[in-house]
């Protein structure tokens, strides 16, 4: 929406933030090439790759990603933590940490499990999809939902659209009795 929107205004194409969820065939499928991938491109390199290096040192190459995976599922939640504190002003209960904690250890058991198994059989992505769709929507009501409840945030996102649709319907106005009355005095 918001790409569409800069590129009827600005004429500026704005890079996808997501690649159809929805079709996910797995967790990481769905973390690491279709939700939020801005988020995931600044994590990357940030969190997972240092994390991955150091874990080098201690474990074997093989298996090194798997902690640089829950530690960027650690970052993650405590960002939004911070996030939902700084639009709320309550204090923790911890549940997004745990929704990102969750999918971190969800995710790196799902990559060991790929790389110890080398089975080349998959399931078909209509089964897969809703699996894993279901999965983070059920754990995201369970964890991630009442902090955003808490919070108010879903009040103060349609506090947010109805002042920007207010201030669009303003700008409308303000412009178009501008050139209407620019019109009006013609000779």
């Amino acid at each position: 929406m918001v790409g569409a929107l800069a590129r009827a205004c600005l004429g500026v194409e704005l890079e996808p933030q997501f690649d159809e969820p929805y079709l996910a065939s797995s967790l990481q499928d769905f973390w690491g090439k279709r939700w939020n991938l801005m988020v995931t491109s600044i994590l990357h390199p940030t969190v997972y790759n240092p994390i991955r290096s150091v874990s080098r040192r201690w474990i074997a190459k093989k298996w090194a990603s798997l902690p640089a995976v829950i530690g960027t599922f650690l970052v993650s939640g405590l960002m939004h933590e911070l996030i939902f504190y700084d639009i709320g002003r309550q204090k923790p209960k911890w549940e997004v940490t745990c929704f990102f904690l969750l999918h971190g250890f969800c995710l790196a058991i799902e990559i060991g499990i790929k790389r110890e198994i080398k089975c080349t059989w998959r399931l078909p992505k209509v089964v897969t999809a809703p699996l894993v769709v279901g999965s983070v929507v059920v754990s995201a009501m369970w964890l991630f939902m009442p902090t955003v409840v808490r919070c108010k945030i879903d009040v103060e996102a349609r506090k947010e659209v109805f002042a920007f649709f207010n201030f669009m319907k303003g700008a409308y106005i303000y412009l178009r009795d501008i050139f209407i009355d620019h019109n009006d005095h013609k000779f």
